[in-house]
C-alpha cells in the first residue's frame, strides 16, 4: 500500500524527490535535534496523483488524521479547540526550490471562536487577531482564489486613516480588517470564509497541490527548467509565533553572503513579525547582526545552528527562523541560491577550509554563472552621482527603460526592449516580469526579500531596499526628492554596488574578461591561494577563484575546445581565451567589403577567361588571410571552410535593383548596364530556398575553379608559413555533403591542387580533408563518407534546422515562444541541443564512422559548441572537440571539465 504521509522525524534529505525540497530539510533538522516545530509532510507522489485525477489519492484524509492525531498529542493541544487552539502552517515544498511561487498559509484552524480563546488575556488580544487576519487573507487568496489586490486595498486604507504601517495597528483596527475580509471572501466567492478546521486543513493542502499549475509556476519552471511532472508536497507544521511582542520575531540567515560569497552570517531579522513579512518585503528589517543586542542568546545560539548546519551541508545554508517569546525555531533550510561571483568564492573557500574537494567545488560552478561574470561593468569614471542607493542583492550591470508592473515588461521585452522592473516590493506574481526585465529594483526589502532571491536565482541584476524612491505604480513614476522619473526612462541598475543612476551609463570590461583577455595571467599579488588576505582586493579573489577552478576543469576535461573564428584578430583571441585550435574558419566572411565587387565579377563573368581573372584576384587576399590566421595559431590545428552559402547572398538586394532599374525606364532613360547585368544575374540565381538550394558542396561542383582557388590560397599560406618558421596546421573542410560521391568529386580537386602547390614550392603540403555532417542523409550514411572524409565537424545548425524541418530565422519569431510555453520545447533547439533527434543523428554518425575510420577526429562548430548542457552530450558522445565562439571558450572549458567528472562519478556509482 502506497504511503502519503510523513512525519518529520521519519524522513531525510536523502528524500528530496519524495519529500520536496523542504520536507527532506526538515526532516534532516529534526534528525539533527534542531529546534524545529513538529509537523509532517504529504508526499510529491500525493500531487502527482490529485494533479492526473483530480482528486486526492485514496486513504489520504485518513493518512493526514493519523498524523494530525499524534502532532495534537505531542502539543497537549487540539486543532479546533476554543481555549489554545493547535494551529498549523501549511507550505508548498517541490523537489527544486521554487522561492514563493506557491503561497504559505498560516494560522489554519482558526475561526471566529478559536481567536478569542487565543486572545484571553488583554496581552495576548492584537496578537490573536493578527493571526486571524493573516489566515483570511492568506486562505481567501491561495485556497478561495480571492485578488491579493482587494486585501491589500483593505488594509491600504486603515493604514492610511491611522497614519500608521500594519504592525502598528491595534486590536480594534484589526478586528475590523477581519471582518471586511470576511465581507469580500462572501462577496467574491459567495461563500463564507470557512470555520471549521479540518475543512480548512483539508482545503489548504489540495490548493498547493493545484498551485503546481498556477502561471506563474509554469513560468519560473520554464525559465529554470524544472520538469512540470514533479509535483509538490505540503509541510504540515505546528505554528510558532514572531509576532507575540518585542521578544519574538522572524529573520533568514545565510551561513555566508550569498552575493558576494564572502564569509560571516548575513541576513535580516524583524523584531515582532511573521516570516512572510521579511521575505515580503513589506516592513523595512533591520540587519541580523542587529539581534545580537535585541536577544544575545537567541543570537548565539543560532549562530551555533548555522555552523552545524554549513558543516552538515558543506554548503551555503539558507535558513528561515523566528523567536517566540525568547524561544529560537528553526523553520527551514536549504542549500542557498547564490549569485557566480559567491559560487565561485565559496566552492574555493569551502576547499580551503577542508570541507569538499577540488572536484566537488568544480560541481558547484557552472558556464552559465562563468558567463555571467564575464558580462561587462559600468565604467565607475564615468557614472557620475548615483540616483539611489539601495542593498547590492545581486551583482550586475543593467540599463533599461523603467516599467512598473509585468504586463507592460513582458511586452516592451517582447518588442526588443530593455527594462528595468520597478515596485515597491514584488510578489510572486511580478515574476513574468522579473523573467522579461534586464534588472529588478524596489524600494522595500533587503538581501532575503522575495526580489532579491528570485533574481540571485535566475541571474538577474537586482538592487532592493532603495528607500530613497517613492515608488507611485498607479501614475507610472517613481520619485527621488525632487527628481521624477517617468515609465519609459532609461536608468542604470549596478547590482554589485547597490546604485540607481539616470540615463545610460558606460559599460567597461569585467575584471574576469580582463583575466581571459591576459591570457589567463593572474593579476599581480593574486597569484596563489596563501595570498594575504589583506593585500587582495574582492575582484583578486574572484580572479583567483576562477583561475584555481578553469586550472582543475582544464586538468580533467577530455574534450578539446577550439572556435570559430574568422580573422587574425579573432583567432588570437580566441587562444588567449584557451582555445586549442579553429574548429570553423568561415571563408564567406572574407568576402564581404570591398571584395565584394570582385566576387560579382566572378558571378557576372562572360566567359572562362573572365572568371578565371576575378578569382585570380581573389587568390592573394584569400592567401593573406589564411596565412595571418594560421599565424596567430601557430602549432594548432585551424579548419577552414570552402564556400558554403548562395551565391546570391553576395549580390545586391534584388528589390532595390529591381527598382533601380524600373525608374530610370520609366523617366526614359537607359539602366546602368551593370545595375542591369547584376539584375540579370540575382533573377538567374534566386531560390525559393535558399537555404536547400545552390550553396555548400554543390557550389564547388558547378562554379569552375571557385573550390581550386580557395584551396590553393590554403596551400600557398601553409608554404608561406613553413617558410617563415612556422607550424601550420590548415585542414579543409567542404559543407553540405549529402552523398559521399560529392565528397569525392571535390576531393579529387583538393588533392590536385595541394599536390600542384607542393611540386611548385617543393614543400610538403599535408593539409587533412573532411567534411560537415549537416544533414541528416549525410549523418545516416556516415560510415560511407568516412572512405573519404579524414574528419567530421558536425554544423548543429543547419543539422537541427533540416531535422526539424525549421527555418531558424523564419520560425523564432513566430512561434517558437509558444512552443515553449506549450512545453514542445524545453529549450529552443537552436541554444541547446536536441538529444533525442539531431543528438540520436550525431550518436549514428559518430558510431558509423569510426566503424570506418577508427582514428576519425569528430568535432561540432555550431553554437552548440558552447552551450553548457550541449558540452555535456558532445562528451558522453564521444566527440573529439567541440568549437564556438572566442568569448564562449572559457565556458566550454569549464563544462568540457564538468562533463569529465561527472563521467567519472557516474561510473562510480554504478
Amino acid at each position: 500500500m502506497v504511503r502519503y504521509v510523513y512525519d518529520f522525524s521519519e524522513g531525510g534529505r536523502e528524500q528530496a524527490d519524495l519529500l520536496g525540497g523542504k520536507g527532506a530539510n526538515l526532516a534532516e533538522m529534526t534528525r539533527m535535534g534542531l529546534p524545529v516545530p513538529p509537523g509532517f509532510t504529504v508526499t510529491t507522489e500525493a500531487c502527482r496523483v490529485y494533479l492526473a485525477t483530480g482528486a486526492p489519492p485514496p486513504g489520504l484524509d485518513d493518512e493526514i488524521a493519523e498524523h494530525l492525531a499524534r502532532l495534537e498529542r505531542e502539543a497537549g493541544r487540539r486543532l479546533g479547540r476554543v481555549d489554545d487552539p493547535l494551529l498549523l502552517s501549511v507550505r508548498s515544498g517541490a523537489r527544486f526550490s521554487m522561492p514563493g511561487m506557491m503561497e504559505t498559509i498560516l494560522d489554519i484552524g482558526l475561526n471566529d471562536y478559536a481567536v478569542l480563546g487565543l486572545a484571553k488575556t488583554p496581552a495576548r488580544e492584537r496578537f490573536a487577531w493578527d493571526s486571524y487576519r493573516r489566515l483570511v487573507q492568506m486562505f481567501g487568496t491561495t485556497v478561495m482564489g480571492v485578488d491579493g489586490a482587494l486585501f491589500e486595498e483593505v488594509l491600504g486604507r486603515i493604514e492610511h486613516q491611522h497614519h500608521v504601517d500594519e504592525s502598528h495597528l491595534d486590536a480594534c483596527d484589526l478586528i475590523r480588517i477581519v471582518e471586511t475580509f470576511k465581507d469580500v471572501v462572501q462577496e467574491r466567492t459567495g461563500e463564507e470564509f470557512p470555520q471549521d478546521p479540518h475543512e480548512q486543513l483539508h482545503r489548504a493542502v489540495l490548493a498547493v497541490f493545484s498551485s503546481w499549475n498556477a502561471e506563474r509556476a509554469r513560468v519560473y519552471r520554464r525559465r529554470e527548467h524544472i520538469p512540470d511532472d514533479l509535483g509538490t508536497a505540503v509541510n504540515v507544521q505546528t505554528m510558532v509565533f514572531g509576532n507575540r511582542g518585542a521578544d519574538s520575531g522572524s529573520g533568514v540567515a545565510f551561513t555566508r553572503d550569498p552575493a558576494t560569497g564572502r564569509p560571516g552570517v548575513y541576513g535580516d531579522y524583524l523584531p515582532n513579525a511573521q516570516g512572510e513579512d521579511v521575505v515580503s518585503g513589506t516592513r523595512d528589517a533591520v540587519p541580523l547582526e542587529e539581534l545580537r543586542r535585541l536577544d544575545p542568546v537567541s543570537y548565539e545560539e543560532l549562530r551555533g545552528h548555522l555552523r552545524r548546519l554549513e558543516e552538515h551541508y558543506r554548503d551555503l545554508c539558507d535558513v528561515e527562523f523566528t523567536i517566540e517569546q525568547g524561544r529560537l525555531w528553526m523553520l527551514q533550510t536549504r542549500v542557498g541560491k547564490r549569485t557566480a561571483q559567491a559560487a565561485f568564492g565559496i566552492a574555493a573557500q569551502l576547499v580551503d577550509e577542508g570541507l569538499i574537494s577540488p572536484d566537488e567545488a568544480l560541481q558547484r560552478v557552472n558556464g552559465e554563472g562563468l558567463a555571467r561574470l564575464m558580462f561587462p561593468r559600468f565604467d565607475a569614471s564615468a557614472a557620475g552621482e548615483p540616483l539611489a542607493r539601495g542593498v547590492p542583492a545581486s551583482p550586475g550591470a543593467a540599463v533599461g527603460a523603467v516599467v512598473f508592473d509585468s504586463a507592460e515588461a513582458t511586452r516592451r521585452a517582447a518588442a526588443g526592449e530593455r527594462v528595468v522592473l520597478v515596485r515597491p516590493e514584488t510578489t510572486p506574481d511580478d515574476l513574468p516580469g522579473m523573467v522579461a526585465a534586464q534588472a529588478v529594483l524596489t524600494s522595500r526589502g533587503g538581501k532575503t526579500s522575495h526580489a532579491a532571491v528570485v533574481a540571485r536565482g535566475m541571474g538577474k541584476v537586482c538592487v532592493c531596499g532603495a528607500d530613497a524612491l517613492r515608488v507611485e505604480v498607479r501614475e507610472r513614476r517613481f520619485t527621488v526628492g525632487d527628481v521624477t522619473v517617468e515609465e519609459g526612462a532609461v536608468i542604470s541598475v549596478d547590482g554589485s554596488e547597490g546604485r540607481v543612476y539616470r540615463g545610460e551609463v558606460p559599460l567597461e570590461d569585467s575584471v574576469v574578461m580582463r583575466y581571459f583577455e591576459a591570457g589567463g595571467r593572474l593579476p599581480e599579488g593574486s597569484g596563489s591561494a596563501d595570498a594575504a588576505a589583506e593585500r587582495m582586493t574582492e575582484a583578486d579573489r574572484l580572479v583567483r577563484d576562477v583561475d584555481r577552478l578553469m586550472e582543475r576543469a582544464d586538468g580533467l576535461r577530455r574534450l578539446e575546445v577550439r572556435a570559430n573564428a574568422d580573422t587574425p584578430e579573432d583567432a588570437a583571441r580566441a587562444r588567449r581565451f584557451g582555445a586549442r585550435g579553429i574548429g570553423l574558419c568561415r571563408t564567406e566572411h572574407m568576402f564581404l567589403g570591398e571584395r565584394r565587387a570582385l566576387v560579382e565579377a566572378m558571378i557576372l563573368a562572360r566567359d572562362d577567361a573572365e572568371r578565371e581573372a576575378s578569382l585570380a584576384a581573389l587568390l592573394p587576399l584569400q592567401r593573406r588571410d589564411f596565412a595571418g590566421i594560421l599565424a596567430a595559431m601557430d602549432g594548432l590545428p585551424v579548419t577552414i571552410r570552402l564556400l558554403d552559402p548562395p551565391l546570391h547572398e553576395f549580390l545586391p538586394d534584388r528589390t532595390e535593383l529591381a527598382v533601380r532599374v524600373a525608374s530610370e525606364r520609366a523617366v526614359g532613360r537607359e539602366p546602368d548596364a551593370r545595375d542591369t547585368a547584376l539584375l540579370s544575374a540575382v533573377t538567374r540565381l534566386h531560390e525559393q530556398n535558399p537555404m536547400l538550394g545552390l550553396r555548400g558542396v554543390r557550389l564547388g561542383l558547378v562554379v569552375p575553379g571557385l573550390v581550386a582557388m580557395q584551396v590553393r590560397a590554403v596551400a600557398e599560406a601553409v608554404v608561406e608559413r613553413v617558410r617563415a618558421g612556422g607550424n601550420p596546421r590548415a585542414q579543409i573542410m567542404v559543407p553540405l555533403v549529402d552523398a559521399v560521391e560529392e565528397l569525392r568529386l571535390v576531393r579529387e580537386e583538393v588533392d590536385r591542387v595541394l599536390a600542384r602547390v607542393a611540386e611548385e614550392s617543393g614543400l610538403a603540403v599535408d593539409c587533412p580533408v573532411g567534411t560537415m555532417i549537416e544533414l541528416p542523409r549525410a549523418a545516416l550514411t556516415a560510415g560511407r563518407i568516412a572512405r573519404d572524409a579524414e574528419f567530421f565537424s558536425f554544423g548543429t545548425n543547419d543539422l537541427t534546422q533540416t531535422t526539424w524541418g525549421f527555418s531558424r530565422d523564419d520560425v523564432e519569431a513566430e512561434f517558437f515562444s509558444a512552443y515553449l510555453e506549450k512545453g514542445v520545447f524545453e529549450a529552443s533547439p537552436f541554444e541547446t541541443i536536441d538529444r533525442e533527434g539531431v543528438g540520436r543523428l550525431v550518436e549514428i554518425a559518430v558510431a558509423e564512422g569510426r566503424a570506418t575510420r577508427p582514428d576519425l577526429e569528430i568535432g561540432v562548430c555550431g553554437e552548440h559548441g558552447g552551450d553548457p548542457e550541449s558540452v555535456h552530450f558532445f562528451h558522453a558522445a564521444g566527440l573529439d572537440y567541440v568549437s564556438c565562439s572566442p568569448f564562449r571558450v572559457p565556458v566550454a572549458r569549464l563544462e568540457a571539465g564538468r562533463a569529465a567528472l561527472r563521467e567519472v562519478l557516474d561510473s562510480d556509482t554504478r
